[in-house]
């Protein structure tokens, strides 16, 4: 069993996407189908892989832009929080909010998850959804268990952690995510977020000061 995972940092807020693949079959889960659809499709491809599912970790309007086009390519399954679908439905007025014109909407979900920790599974691919709410409803973390790599959507960056001055954001229920459910997980798990370059979980324990100020 083999694991691979390309990162591509698409759009005008620089948001990753990431494809995982299981190399022996070739098939792949994409999260977060940031902006740029085109762009995702010709990575995949490059790789010789099939994308076969499409996760997000939220639904502001960068991490879900593209779902439309891919699901309409590809006649893939969609998996949201059920609590983003107000903002998915929004994805147009997001875009007159943010000066970038009315933009076209979303994918229509396949598949609501829930708060609970559920498993999203394709071939050797294993993912097990962690509820991390605050910078955004609904928001998911997605967690390869084996692997030892976190996907950590908005919640958790590099030195820092998710916005939480938009519409529904909640700084204090995201602390509380980021230490109840991600800060659990050892000091050498990998986390891929969705802005900015790679960390760890010990890393930020250590100098992440959102949450040494937080713990002091």
């Amino acid at each position: 069993m083999s694991i691979k995972i390309k990162s591509l940092t698409l759009g005008p807020f620089a948001t990753n996407a990431y494809l995982v693949a299981d190399t022996q079959t070739s098939n792949a889960i994409l999260i977060d189908p940031v902006d740029d659809a085109p762009a995702i499709l010709r990575a995949a491809e490059a790789e010789g892989w099939t994308i076969k599912l499409m996760l997000a970790t939220h639904a502001h309007l960068d991490h879900v832009l593209a779902s439309g086009e891919i699901k309409r390519q590809l006649q893939i399954p969609f998996l949201i929080h059920e609590d983003c679908e107000t903002l998915l439905d929004e994805i147009p007025l997001q875009g007159l909010y943010f000066g970038l014109g009315e933009l076209p909407a979303a994918a229509e979900p396949d598949r609501l998850l829930t708060s609970d920790s559920e498993v999203v599974e394709l071939d050797s691919i294993r993912l097990e959804s962690l509820y991390t709410p605050g910078h955004a409803p609904g928001h998911l973390s997605f967690y390869l268990a084996e692997q030892k790599i976190l996907f950590s959507g908005d919640s958790l960056f590099a030195g820092s952690i998710g916005r939480t001055d938009l519409p529904g954001g909640d700084h204090q229920l995201l602390m509380q995510s980021i230490f109840e459910q991600l800060m659990v997980l050892d000091d050498d798990v990998q986390v891929l977020p969705g802005h900015m370059g790679v960390t760890t979980i010990g890393r930020e324990r250590l100098t992440n000061p959102f949450i040494l100020s937080y713990n002091s």
